[in-house]
């Protein structure tokens, strides 16, 4: 998706400046962006860049997490205001909405919406509690990640204990939901433009 961004913005005349370490994607080719940061990508070193370089605006959503992440530290440590930079595409609240599972679930509500009954826990026990109210199995997932970091399933105590404890070394919170195996499930984006132009 980042290879087909930075055509997209190339076709519209955009100067492209990326920021990878990953020297073997086909991002980081020749006569692809403008110019090329082989660094790592931490609030510290994408300062850096934005200093040197006075870009307009940044995408973070073609770097998965890590660019998510680091987005959402710049923005609070106010370096993107200090250097004028926009947040093009997702907008950091929309972005730590959907990371806060607990947010996320209310928002989804709001809306008239269901969703799986769930609850946050920030301990093992909050967890193992929350599982006994919600009955097994129960699916657990770190906040403020999209997938991965100790999320999975747990048919028992012992199970959810395992998954909790990996995914609090990590994330500050997990969410427990009600197992919905053997649902399928249907999974669809809508892309809108600033003209409210929509494709789904």
């Amino acid at each position: 998706s980042g290879s087909q961004a930075i055509k997209a913005l190339r076709e519209e005349q955009v100067q492209v400046v990326l920021i990878n370490p990953n020297i073997a994607t086909v991002q980081t080719s020749r006569g692809m962006a403008d110019k090329v940061f082989f660094l790592p990508i931490t609030p510290e070193y994408v300062e850096q860049v934005i200093r040197v370089e006075h870009p307009d605006g940044i995408l973070l959503t073609f770097g998965g997490q890590t660019a998510l992440n680091c987005g959402v530290e710049l923005d609070r440590a106010g370096v993107l205001a200090k250097y004028g930079v926009k947040v093009l595409g997702t907008p950091i609240q929309s972005i730590m909405q959907t990371e806060d599972r607990k947010a996320f679930a209310a928002s989804v509500e709001q809306i008239g919406e269901r969703v799986a009954p769930s609850a946050c826990a920030e301990t093992v026990q909050q967890a193992l509690d929350a599982a006994a109210v919600l009955g097994y199995p129960v699916m657990a997932r770190a906040a403020f990640a999209l997938g991965g970091l100790g999320s999975g399933f747990a048919s028992t105590p012992e199970g959810l204990r395992a998954l909790v404890t990996t995914a609090l070394a990590r994330s500050p919170q997990v969410i427990i939901d009600k197992s919905l195996k053997g649902w399928k499930e249907v999974e669809y984006e809508v892309v809108r433009d600033a003209f409210d132009n929509c494709v789904t």
